[in-house]
């Protein structure tokens, strides 16, 4: 009868030992995998907790550059002498936007440990301007430069929407679609005020 007490006190420390296992993280916890791992993973065997997949790398990665290529274009415009005050105010209101978009996109690209080179050329089919436009654009006077912007930019911001659009649709980090909306918002609003000024210049 002795040894009952024994054996109830080396069972309760094995209960506790086994209750201190059970607060281990699991190997298999799919939150504990590399977020990159993840991002190459299929659709049919990712976790949906996965941080993010290709769509969203791919989304950051087009997204930086053609910010850059917008601010490049409003930096030319605002360089003009004799602008309006409405233009002014339209080109300076896209780099205000989109230079902290571009530091939140860069931050994620450090986050999930991807390259931020852009891994594929991106063309006038992503609303890409070429370097020909570009250098009629610094070449111009301030009225026509505002006509050709507005023009460039209609269609760079309709490549931007597209882009955001399929970020929406396949993209799975959180944050990412939700800049992906706010472009889609912003930018397709942005669109009907410069197809609204073209038809005075």
């Amino acid at each position: 009868m002795k040894s009952i007490p024994l054996t109830l006190s080396a069972l309760g420390a094995a209960a506790v030992l086994a209750l201190a296992g059970c607060s281990a993280p699991e190997p298999n916890n799919p939150a504990e995998h590399s977020t990159h791992d993840m991002g190459t993973a299929s659709p049919s065997d990712a976790s949906v907790g996965a941080a993010q997949n290709d769509a969203d790398e791919m989304f950051a990665s087009m997204m930086v550059v053609h910010h850059e290529q917008a601010i490049e274009m409003s930096d030319i415009l605002l360089s003009k002498q004799g602008l309006d005050a409405e233009i002014q105010q339209l080109a300076q209101g896209i780099k205000d936007a989109q230079g902290p978009e571009i530091q939140t996109l860069r931050s994620w690209q450090e986050q999930w440990n991807v390259p931020s080179e852009q891994p594929h050329s991106m063309g006038e089919d992503d609303g890409m301007v070429s370097e020909a436009n570009l250098e009629k654009l610094r070449q111009a006077e301030a009225d026509e430069g505002t006509t050709l912007y507005l023009e460039q930019m209609v269609a760079h911001h309709e490549g931007a929407v597209e882009m955001a659009e399929v970020e929406l649709s396949d993209g799975r980090f959180a944050q990412a679609k939700d800049m992906a909306q706010h472009i889609v918002d912003t930018q397709t609003a942005e669109i009907e005020q410069m197809n609204d000024l073209l038809s005075t210049y």
